[in-house]
């Protein structure tokens, strides 16, 4: 995916969830954060950030917030770009899920049970519910999720858990939003209620699949598997 017009900025402070201020050109502007996520490892007084500029009359903010430099590491963090990415790559031929049959269709927010799964995949032989998640939060080379407790991630968990029974094929895609990683984890110490969760996911045979991305200023791509690490990484 790509982003139609990115300018570089830097931050000065996050008041909520939703704005920022940051300093573009030398003036201070009110940005919309599309990550509603802690992100306080990322976003720090002074660090560098891109935002995409959009001219629409009827928004409130002319920038949104997509991307921050942390030390030599460039990050995303717009929250849509995980689904649109995995969108991407389910219809190329990059996509190693589907090398063997014929791919029918792809339906993105589908309603299941009581939770509306990312994606829907059939084949020819196969029907498959896949649940996406945005990883931003990066410790010595190893990212985790989530960066702040999620009971909607774990209401996920349980009904891809419960699809299995139905004769469905369930996956977790951990889209890493950042190149150089060692491993993904579950963060068990922010929420270990989810880390529980999809430890039991992984027994019951919920597939747990982790990529990374390429990483630009404008644009984001998935690209290669990260080792997942269920249990503490080594």
């Amino acid at each position: 995916m790509k982003y139609k017009k990115i300018v570089a900025g830097r931050f000065v402070e996050r008041p909520n969830r939703f704005i920022a201020y940051v300093e573009i050109h030398g003036k201070e502007e009110v940005c919309h954060v599309k990550n509603t996520g802690r992100c306080r490892e990322l976003l720090t007084k002074g660090c560098r950030v891109y935002l995409e500029e959009n001219d629409h009359p009827n928004r409130k903010t002319k920038y949104d917030l997509v991307a921050v430099e942390k030390g030599e590491r460039l990050i995303n963090m717009d929250s849509n770009a995980p689904n649109q990415v995995v969108k991407e790559w389910l219809s190329s031929p990059e996509c190693i899920l589907f090398r063997e049959e014929k791919q029918i269709f792809i339906k993105p927010e589908c309603k299941y049970g009581n939770s509306r799964f990312d994606f829907y995949i059939e084949t020819e032989k196969r029907k498959i519910f896949m649940e996406v998640k945005g990883v931003t939060l990066e410790e010595q080379g190893v990212v985790k999720f989530p960066d702040a407790p999620s009971e909607r991630a774990v209401k996920h968990i349980e009904e891809l858990i419960m699809s299995l029974e139905e004769g469905y094929e369930a996956y977790v895609m951990f889209v890493v939003q950042m190149k150089g990683v060692t491993c993904f984890t579950p963060n068990g110490a922010t929420h270990e209620k989810f880390c529980a969760v999809l430890k039991e996911a992984a027994k019951k045979g919920v597939n747990i699949l982790a990529y990374d991305c390429q990483v630009t200023e404008n644009s984001l791509k998935l690209d290669e598997p990260v080792r997942v690490c269920l249990d503490s990484p080594d």
